[in-house]
């Protein structure tokens, strides 16, 4: 993950890479692969709707690019947690993108609550 901890931008970007270097080398099961391009998916889209939020033109828009890119990131944690309960993958190579993914979504709840 990237060093500057305090751009979202980046850690979003930088979550959604980690995201796809996990999967581009590992050969996967049915399950995974499935599982594997819908996280890819909903990672890369957190990002782009984030990116699409710090252009809106009304808080409203603001608003509701940044609760799609909210939802995108808490379907990427059911994702991650369905992976880690069918041991798609060792807890080691989730627990980094589990813990980005928690901190991501606290820090997008929390800009969702500030501009209320």
């Amino acid at each position: 993950m990237n060093e500057n901890k305090f751009d979202l931008s980046e850690r979003l970007e930088d979550f959604a890479a980690s995201v796809i270097v996990l999967y581009n080398n590992k050969p996967l099961s049915y399950a995974g692969e499935y599982l594997a391009k819908q996280l890819i998916r909903s990672s890369c889209s957190s990002a782009l709707n984030y990116g699409e939020a710090l252009g809106a033109g009304t808080d409203k828009d603001k608003i509701n690019k940044l609760r799609i890119s909210l939802k995108e990131l808490r379907e990427s944690q059911r994702n991650l947690n369905i992976q880690s309960k069918a041991n798609l993958f060792s807890e080691d190579n989730l627990s980094k993108l589990k813990d980005e993914n928690d901190q991501l979504i606290r820090i997008m709840v929390t800009r969702i609550k500030n501009i209320k």
